[in-house]
């Protein structure tokens, strides 16, 4: 489903595991057939924004 071209979009997008901040306020837009990179080092949070977005895990609720 799409809306006004963007295929992917998160607002403020956090996930916690006890203490650790695994993804902190994550804004992120990208448009239909749009191609994006994830990129950073090890324990950034990027396979768990991954799963989050891919409806394998669940985001905070907060």
């Amino acid at each position: 489903m799409t809306q006004n071209g963007i295929s992917i979009k998160t607002e403020a997008l956090c996930k916690n595991f006890d203490t650790v901040q695994a993804v902190r306020n994550l804004d992120l837009e990208v448009a239909t057939g749009g191609r994006f990179g994830f990129l950073g080092p090890n324990g950034a949070g990027k396979t768990t924004t991954v799963r989050i977005l891919s409806d394998i895990r669940c985001a905070n609720d907060d």
